[in-house]
């Protein structure tokens, strides 16, 4: 998986629309958080409403990429109230762009800076890193009333 420091792929996906967007595009706008999943990962549910709040940020932009068709994404955005934009990578291309950033688990998450490195990278659930995040976007990432484990293996 790529790590921090690493540049990150430049890549073109449509979302459940067919509209083309691109990580350059993304990048003109600030830093982008890279969220890839699968509508079928307990982990990746647990994790999408956490990433809802945090997209909230001005400070950061979250985007989600998907290991799987478009239907089930759209179920899945739905299921879990996503607002994020959240595009596909599709299996019939090999999930490129899954390959090119050597995803092992999914979900795994990269904070891509406009220069585009990569300043943070992880698989699974990790609170460490999402209250880093929440730092970065300026927004809590937890209730105070949440129980929130620490680490969950993706």
């Amino acid at each position: 998986m790529l790590a921090t420091a690493d540049q990150a792929p430049a890549f073109e996906l449509e979302d459940g629309q067919r509209r083309v967007y691109s990580l350059k595009e993304f990048l003109q706008d600030g830093p982008v958080l890279a969220v890839f999943f699968k509508v079928s990962c307990p982990v990746c549910q647990y994790t999408f409403p956490f990433l809802e709040r945090l997209s909230k940020s001005t400070n950061v932009q979250v985007i989600g990429i998907s290991q799987d068709n478009p239907d089930a994404t759209e179920r899945f955005r739905e299921q879990f109230g996503i607002t994020f934009p959240t595009l596909i990578d599709p299996a019939k291309r090999g999930y490129g762009v899954s390959t090119d950033f050597a995803i092992t688990h999914v979900p795994s998450m990269f904070l891509i800076q406009p220069d585009g490195e990569i300043s943070m990278s992880w698989s699974g659930w990790s609170r460490r890193d999402m209250e880093a995040l929440g730092t970065i976007a300026g927004i809590e990432a937890f209730a105070a009333d949440e129980a929130v484990p620490a680490w969950k293996a993706g």
